[in-house]
């Protein structure tokens, strides 16, 4: 065998091999390859290089037969490997594909792999199937059917259009001073404290503390943000009833825009939210007064991605509320502080979703969109 394939490597192949194996980057087989190719260039035995390398003599043969009837690219690939036969026919991955998506036997939450592969048996011809050729071919078809997510399912209708609508057009429209756009909203947070002293960090060392932790109740957000300017405002309070709310309007209208005309804002569908908070709150002269200079756009229900705002609300949760915070004065010290950075850094939202994009994007969704206006 060794005297019919004779490995002759160039120099520029030589070195190809050698730096393949000085880095160790390659998977373990093509790293292999390149010793054997190596090995028989610089004149070893079959024999000897099998036991060098620790393969089989038929395997050395292989590569130098790949390599004398091809080039250096083929002995070092891995050819294609025919594979055993697949046990389920077309039809047969289909049906199983389908079983996944209804619904589990009686008496079971969910599909495991074992009921499935069972499933199948008494549903075709198989003996036996094995859970391993279940979970491939249902890995092929993104499926997972012991996994479910908990997720807010809207209802798209005519309702649930206009207003996604009506509030994408509010965004695309042109700053104007005299009516700005603000999107609102609120969220809750809770106060947690250390039961142990956290360990700073050290060089070499991460930061510690201890897992157990102690509640001081909860606060509440709330949060302003306008579309067309970098400006956001976070007011912290001990809670969230609908007299909150109205003295929120009252200090947009009055401290924020008192030179505005008309004030958009942009909400969820929360009870509060409302127009009768402010008559609940203030005498019906002073309710009217503030309602006089407020435009509401309610998002669609279960869509408070629509709002701006909660967008702010992720980037204040990720780079100031994420640690342990048990003080409320401490919280509004800390939050005053993140907003005074971002308003400063002119930081602002670049909303891309527009209502073309929502046509083309959710065309299907829309109640009918082949009637002509």
């Amino acid at each position: 065998m060794n005297v019919r394939y004779r490995v002759e490597l160039s120099q520029a192949e030589r070195d190809e091999l050698t730096t393949m194996l000085g880095k160790g980057k390659c998977a373990a087989r093509k790293l292999k390859r390149a010793q054997i190719l190596l090995a028989a260039d610089a004149g070893c035995s079959d024999e000897e290089i099998a036991r060098s390398v620790a393969v089989g003599g038929s395997t050395v043969y292989r590569i130098k037969q790949r390599f004398v009837e091809g080039n250096l690219k083929r002995a070092l690939c891995e050819e294609p490997r025919p594979g055993a036969e697949r046990k389920l026919t077309g039809k047969q991955e289909a049906l199983l594909v389908a079983t996944a998506c209804a619904g589990p036997p009686e008496g079971r939450a969910r599909w495991t792999l074992e009921l499935l592969a069972d499933a199948m048996v008494k549903l075709t011809e198989h003996e036996s199937l094995s859970h391993e050729t279940v979970r491939r071919r249902l890995a092929e078809n993104g499926l997972k059917p012991w996994r479910r997510d908990m997720w807010c399912i809207p209802r798209v209708d005519g309702e649930y259009v206009a207003r996604m609508e009506d509030v994408l057009d509010l965004y695309a429209e042109a700053a104007d001073p005299k009516r700005p756009v603000v999107c609102f909203d609120e969220s809750p947070v809770q106060l947690i404290g250390e039961v142990r002293q956290p360990i700073p960090a050290e060089p070499g060392q991460l930061e510690r503390y201890d897992y157990e932790y102690r509640r001081n109740g909860t606060v509440n957000l709330f949060v302003w943000l306008d579309v067309n300017r970098p400006w956001r405002k976070v007011k912290v309070t001990a809670r969230r009833a609908a007299e909150d709310y109205a003295q929120c309007m009252r200090e947009l209208v009055d401290v924020h825009y008192p030179d505005a005309e008309c004030i958009r804002v942009v909400q969820d569908n929360l009870s509060t939210h409302s127009a009768g908070a402010l008559y609940e709150a203030f005498a019906p002269a002073e309710a009217r007064r503030i309602l006089r200079r407020l435009e509401f756009h309610n998002t669609p229900k279960h869509a408070s991605w629509l709002n701006m705002v909660e967008i702010e609300i992720g980037v204040l949760r990720g780079q100031c509320l994420d640690r342990r915070i048990d003080d409320p004065n401490r919280l509004v010290r800390e939050v005053a502080a993140w907003e005074r950075q971002r308003n400063d850094a002119c930081a602002k939202i670049n909303w891309m979703f527009t209502t073309d994009k929502a046509r083309t994007k959710m065309g299907r969704a829309y109640p009918d969109t082949s009637k002509e206006s």
